[in-house]
């Protein structure tokens, strides 16, 4: 019987990224890959459903699909409605994203969102980003073809590490051709603290009507305080592979008892 992958992203149906994904899982033996992907580039839409109109399937080849308009949760929620009505897939996988998804921009990204939907359907899932140079608007998906078929037959020929609404989350270093990262190894990550500034870009139509561009964040990270281990950002750094587990519960355990001072 064939172990059943679905597959999405938020970059879109023809991002370089989502096709090597599928090109290198349908390498493995006993594999079947089903592609459920956004129409367009649904970059930074998080966790979001669409509510307010209708959304359309569209083949475009076997097994390979993108929704008009949709979101990766879109995608995923759809897909096990229709497509994966009688099983659920065995596992799911969002990604490879163009361009990181580290610290706290997991709660902007939909490659993260997208694995997100899948586990709270209690599917296995994973979602794997590339950290690059945006000047390579092609960028070199090598490494992370390795990673994730290395993956996905330890958890196909033994179990998926984590419980329930617990996914991993992935991000493969840039630069992979270099002599740092030749030896990249896998390493098990927190989510560093990610450090924001405001950047956005005023201009003006011929009309003289102001309109934004919201600007590129660097990649400004910190270590948490208290909290043993190495962040992501760390891993990255020394050209290592991060892997994170997520969970979707963001109750504030610690701050529970302060919080029943502060309120009576």
């Amino acid at each position: 019987m064939a172990y059943n992958i679905l597959v999405t992203n938020d970059d879109g149906y023809e991002a370089n990224g989502l096709l090597s994904l599928v090109e290198a899982l349908k390498e493995l033996e006993g594999v079947k890959v089903t592609v459920v992907a956004p129409a367009n580039e649904k970059s930074a839409c998080g966790h979001s459903l669409t509510l307010v109109r209708p959304l359309r399937f569209i083949g475009v080849e076997d097994d390979f699909f993108k929704l008009d308009d949709g979101t990766p949760s879109d995608c995923v929620y759809l897909a096990l409605s229709t497509i994966f009505v009688d099983k659920k897939p065995d596992l799911l996988i969002s990604g490879i994203n163009r361009g990181s998804n580290m610290g706290e921009d997991i709660t902007y990204s939909g490659t993260a969102a997208g694995a997100m939907e899948g586990v709270l359907h209690n599917i296995p899932s994973i979602a794997i980003s590339q950290v690059m140079d945006f000047t390579d608007p092609q960028g070199d998906f090598t490494l992370a073809k390795k990673t994730i078929k290395e993956l996905v037959l330890k958890i196909k020929e033994g179990s998926f590490p984590l419980p329930q609404r617990e996914f991993l989350n992935v991000n493969i270093p840039p630069d992979i051709d270099s002599s740092d990262n030749k030896d990249a190894k896998m390493v098990i990550t927190y989510a560093g603290y990610r450090m924001y500034a405001n950047d956005s870009h005023v201009h003006r139509n011929p009309r003289g009507e102001e309109f934004y561009w919201l600007g590129l964040h660097p990649l400004n990270f910190s270590a948490r305080n208290g909290v043993e281990g190495i962040s992501d950002y760390e891993a990255i750094a020394a050209g290592n592979i991060s892997i994170t587990p997520i969970h979707l519960d963001m109750s504030a355990y610690k701050s529970i008892d302060r919080l029943k001072e502060w309120i009576e």
